[in-house]
This record gives structure tokens, sequence and C-alpha cells, in this order.
């Protein structure tokens, strides 16, 4: 079942795409965390954010495995978690990228489906077994199966979710997929004040929600914390890098903070 939904994934990224596939599966050895994060796959621009976004450390502390099932949500058009998450499970874990509406035709959201399904489409050693599912809170939330994955990840939506007012609605979706005593990691831009739709949360809020769902909040970690950051910006959050919205004359000010402060969380659906 499995292959035949990663073959239909495949078929649909080339006729998006306009490309003809001539393998749809590779033979495939599993990779480190570490082989992975330093891949050729990956362009320097993406590596370079390494230093900001420790995909190491902060996978190692959600406690993934290379033979889990796995849920990302919104992967995006730059897939930078995606170049990660997805070749490091395709030997013998399973990746569902969790994306957008599939029959949308709102240009922003054609634009990252179809570089979404290229990437996967361009590798089957790294991403042939990729399952797409689709996240369009509340009409489309299911996300794979109920109860049959081990983790769902989350990185920098959960103000998206906020600014549109369906947050709930995803943490029941993120609730629904997961096994019993499996885990939702979670990192987002933070602010104890955060100001309307600039892009940082309150981190008592999601612990509110996330409560509210049914979630126990296990862990927290700083891995992700940058202390420069005020949290105060003219264009909230995409003042700072890699976005850089505001005032030219100030972005080398903004190169010097770095990315935004981020809490990381590790939450779990309990078991009953």
């Amino acid at each position: 079942m499995k292959i035949s939904k990663a073959i239909a994934v495949l078929c649909m990224a080339a006729i998006m795409t306009g490309g003809v596939i001539v393998k749809t599966m590779a033979h495939s050895h599993e990779k480190s965390l570490d082989d992975v994060i330093a891949g050729d796959h990956r362009s320097d621009k993406n590596k370079a954010r390494d230093k900001y976004r420790h995909p190491k450390e902060t996978l190692e502390f959600f406690g993934l495995k290379a033979n889990m099932t796995i849920v990302e949500i919104w992967p995006g058009g730059g897939g930078w978690y995606q170049e990660i998450l997805a070749p490091y499970m395709n030997a013998s874990g399973t990746y569902y990228s969790a994306g957008y509406d599939l029959s949308s035709t709102k240009e922003y959201t054609v634009k990252t489906n179809k570089k979404v399904a290229a990437r996967l489409a361009s590798d089957a050693a790294l991403y042939g077994k990729a399952i797409v599912t689709e996240l369009v809170p509340p009409e489309k939330v299911t996300i794979s199966p109920a109860g049959s994955v081990d983790m769902v990840l989350s990185f920098r939506n959960f103000h998206n979710w906020q600014m549109g007012g369906y947050e709930r609605d995803v943490l029941k979706a993120v609730y629904a997929a997961l096994k019993p005593g499996g885990i939702f990691g979670i990192t987002d831009h933070r602010s104890d004040d955060p100001k309307e739709k600039d892009g940082y949360i309150k981190p008592s809020y999601l612990l509110e929600v996330a409560t509210e769902a049914g979630f126990v909040l296990v862990a927290e970690s700083e891995i992700n914390a940058n202390p420069k950051d005020s949290h105060h910006h003219v264009k909230g959050v995409w003042t700072l890098p890699p976005r850089l919205a505001g005032d030219k004359e100030k972005h080398d000010e903004m190169k010097a903070i770095g990315e935004s402060d981020r809490l990381t969380y590790k939450f779990m659906k309990p078991v009953k």
C-alpha cells in the first residue's frame, strides 16, 4: 500500500513539473542523520542555516529514529527540513508530507505544491517512499491514517495557524494521527508579548491549546533560543534573516542578530 501511494505521488510530481520518471523506486541504504545533514543534495545556502536551526540537536531532542513513521506538517516550497527528514526516513521508515491544498488555484499554494512535488520526484533514493497528504483545516485534516504515526513534526507553523484561527483544528488532526505515546515536536518564533500578526507566538498559549487538545508537555529545550532577538521589529519576525523584510540600511544589524528566538517543545499523546 505504501509503495503504491509513493508511486502515485511521484507520478503526480512528474505531471506537475512536466518531467518523466524513469525509475520510481531505487534501492536506498539507511543513512545516519549526520550523513543526511552533510549530504550533497542540500545546498550551501541551506547548510549555512544549520547554525540557527540546529537540525541534528533538534531532531535528537524529539527522539527521531530512522525506522519510525512520521508526518511533517507544511514542509513548504523551501523544504528546508524535508531535505533532511525524507532522506533520513527513506530506507527503513515512513515519511508523510502533510502539505497545502492540492486542489487550490492560489498562486502561492500552486507554486509551493509544484516545488514539493519536484523535490520528491527528483531522486528516488532520497525521496522515493515519501507519501503526500493534505492539511487544509477544517475541511481536510487527515494527515495520515488515524493512530498510525510515531511522531508529527512542525517547524515554525503554529503562528500561521493562529493567525488563521484554526490552531485547534490542526492540533486535533495531529492528535488523531499519533499512536498513543506518540510525539508531537514543534518549534516556533516565541515572545511573551507578541504583537498581532508579527509571526511570534506566546509560549503559554501554545501550551494552553495543546493541553486542551489532550497533549502532555514532556520536555522543552533552549536549542533554538536566540537571546539577541528583542522580539520587537518593524516587520515582525520577517525583519530578521533570512527574509530581511525591513529597512535595507539595517540589514547588517539584523544579520548580526541572526534568526529568531524560538521555542522547542516536545509533546506526547498519552497512553491511556
